[in-house]
């Protein structure tokens, strides 16, 4: 059989549209949550379907359901070539991220196959594992596909043992052809939670929120009015009596410790109220994404632990990101990551320092973290889908290590997560 009759086998419509509709069901939750609606029941037949048509799928649909996946749940990425003067890389950028999972998912239909020819375990369950570990697997350092993420907001917990049930189950019942098997499936529901479940005391807490674009958050000309703003929330927060404030990631769009009076004003207000805010660091030899913490008349600096890949570094050979920092960055230089994640307390009580997309990461989360605050900056990918995306990704991570998320952002609704549940 020739290579390109090879190929064309794979660019049917039917294995196009199949592909589409699984990657269709495994996105659902999230623009369904995206529209402003959730549904726990809705969300856990859209998993269970997913992964019960995708498993008994043949290796072109898997090519087909990850390509599909790639552009429905991370299209969002390429949206920032617009704010670097590219608009025209967008539909080039969802592609090679279309491409790449769907190769990962083609690889993993062939191993699959590969086993099954060699060995007396049927593709089905060797198909079924590598849904259950590909989250492991992170292209180009971006670790944001976890196929159990789809029953975050459903009946079935997101653990991955009771991942690994729900797999099991629906292999079991396609490789025997008796549906009684699904029956296992009510062995993942999350019938116990290790977390304190006590209600939440948000009180005195005041998590603030912006829409400034990126092109008038970097606009030199601006800086005095978003300083401006800034202090009138701080002052409206003392008079209101609130203990804490919260600002969004690089609320202030420079490097804050070379501003003395602004430093020395920020000090002076952190006597009536803690100020937690985003800002740019310079050590004086490289430039961080920092969050400022400000009470008590002293203040400290944290330091983002895990970069975006290709936004704050380049994860490509040193040769080839230079490059493309050229090319698309106007050369300039990546930032550095902090060695350690940074801990911090105010009034008695101790966060976990979170930076955007550090807060999706499972690093932030080594020892449990009892409470978290992120700041963040979505204005770089909206309008999208991201926002939504990274609400259920903090929700997972919620859930899964019983951390409350306090997060601030800029561009979307600003909210807190408490054992996995959103309070606006």
């Amino acid at each position: 059989m020739s290579l390109y009759i090879k190929i064309g086998e794979h660019f049917t419509i039917n294995k196009i549209t199949t592909g589409f509709l699984i990657a269709l069901l495994s996105a659902g939750a999230i623009y369904l949550d995206w529209l402003g609606w959730v549904n726990y029941l809705v969300n856990t037949i859209l998993g269970l379907l997913t992964l019960y048509y995708l498993l008994q799928a043949d290796k072109k649909v898997w090519f087909w359901s990850g390509f599909w996946i790639g552009v429905l749940w991370f299209w969002w990425i390429s949206v920032s070539f617009k704010n670097y003067g590219f608009p025209w890389a967008i539909p080039i950028g969802v592609l090679i991220t279309a491409t790449v999972y769907g190769f990962i998912f083609l690889l993993m239909a062939k191993i699959a196959e590969f086993i099954e020819k060699k060995t007396p375990i049927p593709q089905l369950f060797v198909k079924a594992f590598l849904l259950l570990i590909v989250s492991y697997l992170h292209p180009f350092a971006f670790d944001w596909f976890k196929p159990e993420m789809i029953f975050t907001n459903s009946y079935i917990g997101i653990e991955k043992w009771q991942f690994a049930i729900v797999l099991f189950a629906i292999a079991l019942t396609l490789y025997k052809k008796e549906i009684l098997f699904l029956g296992l499936i009510l062995l993942a529901y999350p019938y116990w939670h290790p977390w304190d479940q006590s209600p939440l005391n948000t009180h005195g807490i005041v998590l603030s929120n912006s829409m400034t674009t990126v092109e008038d958050k970097w606009n030199p000309k601006l800086q005095p009015q978003h300083v401006q703003i800034v202090f009138q929330k701080i002052e409206r927060a003392i008079k209101e009596h609130k203990r804490i404030i919260i600002f969004p990631e690089s609320v202030f769009a420079f490097f804050l410790n070379t501003q003395p009076q602004l430093m020395t004003e920020l000090q002076a207000l952190s006597n009536d109220i803690t100020i937690v805010i985003g800002a740019l660091y310079w050590d004086g030899e490289v430039n961080r994404n920092s969050t400022y913490i400000f009470q008590k008349g002293q203040f400290q600096v944290a330091n983002k632990a895990v970069l975006v890949p290709f936004g704050e570094y380049n994860p490509l050979p040193k040769w080839l990101g230079d490059w493309i920092n050229k090319i698309f960055f106007d050369g300039a230089p990546d930032y550095v990551a902090s060695h350690k994640v940074t801990d911090y307390t105010i009034d008695g009580v101790t966060y976990r320092n979170a930076i955007c997309f550090e807060a999706t990461s499972k690093e932030l989360y080594q020892g449990n973290p009892k409470n978290m605050i992120v700041i963040s900056n979505n204005g770089w990918i909206t309008p999208s889908i991201e926002p939504t995306e990274q609400k259920i990704l903090l929700q997972f991570y919620s859930k899964k290590y019983g951390t409350t998320i306090f997060h601030a952002v800029n561009m979307s609704p600003s909210y807190i997560i408490h054992h996995g549940k959103v309070i606006r």
